[in-house]
């Protein structure tokens, strides 16, 4: 349901009132001395809200996966610089 902006044109009274978008708009002020005539007012929209855990399962992984995923990184690095250990042993023999 919108949210619709309302001012009193007698009092000044600005309020927020949720309606059916087919529901005819509010006639008078809520304020209990004044009851005078209100004016919707054109608001700046809701925008877009996000809400939850994501739209992937991709986006917000579990604590078990980001863990072993870090683990696999380390365990990588340790390989590549391995490899590059060897590189260096190799060219020590080659002179």
């Amino acid at each position: 349901m919108p949210t619709y902006e309302y001012e009193c044109q007698r009092c000044g009274h600005r309020f927020e009132e949720f309606q059916s978008i087919t529901a005819e708009p509010r006639q008078t002020c809520p304020e209990a001395n004044c009851l005078g005539p209100v004016k919707r007012l054109i608001g700046m929209g809701g925008g877009l809200l996000f809400k939850g855990t994501g739209f992937y399962i991709t986006d917000y992984r579990s604590d078990g996966y980001q863990k072993a995923a870090k683990a696999d990184k380390d365990s990588g690095s340790s390989k590549a610089s391995d490899k590059k250990g060897d590189g260096k042993a190799k060219a020590a023999k080659a002179d």
